[in-house]
């Protein structure tokens, strides 16, 4: 499948999943106000493993919404319009030897080395600030070193100076961790 053909797709699940909640009825003034309804949109979700050269992030999701590093997932669903306070739960799980050298497939030995393996793999969570946005083009995930992950909504791709996070990307790898 072409990339511009994913990208029309995307597109076009975007505008059919966008969603809004109930109209709300005026307040009769026996009834307390209902919050301002929220309008979702369908939006990509994208990963990208800034902290890890010999670390693989095997997964992620995002409020259960499952991505990938290095390509669009379709779809999260985000409120249109950025709310004060806005936070997500991202969940991910790394693999801290991915260049491990693997017997030849379906084998008992590659059955016997993946059990062992798959014992090394960490899972991590964080509940993580969703930064002020005004048109969003996705949520971008940014793993970063030490277990660190940040989001951000931004139409900007990482190669872009202006990029929320550019010098964050530009740090080196830590070789130690704080505890």
């Amino acid at each position: 499948m072409t990339h511009k053909l994913k990208k029309m797709m995307c597109l076009l699940a975007i505008v059919l999943l966008t969603a809004c909640s109930p109209d709300t009825k005026p307040n009769d003034n026996k009834t307390p106000p209902k919050p301002e309804k929220v309008n979702y949109v369908g939006a990509n979700l994208l990963g990208y493993n800034h902290q890890y050269k010999n670390i693989a992030v095997n997964k992620f999701s995002v409020n259960g919404y499952y991505g990938r590093v290095g390509g669009f997932t379709c779809c999260i669903m985000l409120p249109e319009k950025w709310q004060p306070g806005m936070q997500v739960r991202v969940e991910w799980e790394i693999d801290p030897n991915p260049k491990a050298k693997l017997p030849p497939l379906g084998t008992d030995e590659f059955k016997t080395f993946m059990k062992k393996h798959k014992a090394n793999y960490r899972q991590y969570s964080a509940i993580v600030e969703v930064p002020e946005y005004g048109d969003s083009c996705g949520l971008q995930v940014h793993f970063f070193a030490c277990n660190q992950v940040k989001v951000t909504a931004t139409c900007m791709g990482i190669e872009h100076p202006n990029h929320p996070f550019k010098a964050l990307m530009n740090q080196q790898e830590n070789q130690s961790c704080p505890q």
